[in-house]
């Protein structure tokens, strides 16, 4: 009890510290967007950006991503008091349909399908910071659905510019090249998440995302580190919008 109530402050106080880096993002969408928005949110967890973006930008619509089922089911809570056409999905997205464990952590922001390697000094700082009132990190593994975000996008209708929104603890590549190219024509925005650190166990580097959009007609416009973490923060815009 007094664990939750401490990562309750301290998730608090990041979402302080990482308010000057949400400014920025929401200006740089501001002045490079028009009219109204499509939202496809990957990792949506409890609907923060949701709720950041609803406040900031010109979204007419959502569609949200969420693997793991108790975060879901907050979401939805969130949501509802939302006046938006939102959509929800309780699967995880990849590079092809499978069924995986998702490694569930007491901090489930930090949640992922990767592996962890629990030897790196920055899991173990991490999980020193995270559980201090706590004996250890608890890990949960739970089997998720895995699909690709094409199987859903055939099916939406994109009307808006679309800004595609990824942050899934490592597995953001894997997302990427679940998209067809047809799909991927349709997206004009992509706002995504890495991490430098050695706690997630990946098997590709930024430079194979890098790549793979430059090859796919999209340029990195904005970076931004996020404080107290080896993470940045990044948008990648189609050219054609350049």
């Amino acid at each position: 009890m007094i664990n939750e109530l401490y990562l309750k402050i301290l998730n608090f106080f990041l979402a302080l510290v990482d308010h000057k880096n949400k400014t920025k993002i929401i200006k740089y969408f501001k002045k490079n967007t028009s009219g109204n928005l499509t939202l496809i949110d990957v990792g949506a967890h409890k609907g923060e950006t949701i709720k950041y973006f609803i406040k900031f930008l010109n979204i007419e619509n959502i569609y949200a991503f969420e693997p793991n089922k108790n975060i879901y089911d907050k979401l939805l809570n969130n949501i509802n008091k939302l006046d938006k056409d939102i959509n929800c999905f309780n699967v995880a997205l990849g590079d092809k349909d499978e069924i995986k464990p998702l490694n569930i952590l007491n901090e489930s922001s930090s949640s992922t399908i990767n592996n962890l390697n629990k030897s790196s000094k920055y899991y173990k700082k991490k999980n020193k910071i995270i559980n201090l009132f706590s004996n250890r990190q608890e890990i949960i593994q739970k089997n998720v659905e895995i699909k690709t975000l094409s199987s859903f996008m055939n099916n939406f209708i994109l009307k808006n510019q679309v800004i595609l929104k990824i942050d899934t603890e490592g597995y953001e590549y894997k997302i990427l090249k679940g998209l067809s190219k047809k799909n991927l024509e349709k997206i004009n925005f992509i706002y995504i998440e890495h991490h430098y650190d050695q706690m997630i166990i990946k098997d590709y580097n930024f430079s194979d995302i890098n790549s793979f959009l430059k090859q796919n007609n999209f340029y990195l416009r904005f970076k931004i580190r996020m404080n107290f973490r080896k993470t940045f923060e990044y948008i990648y815009e189609k050219k054609q919008y350049l």
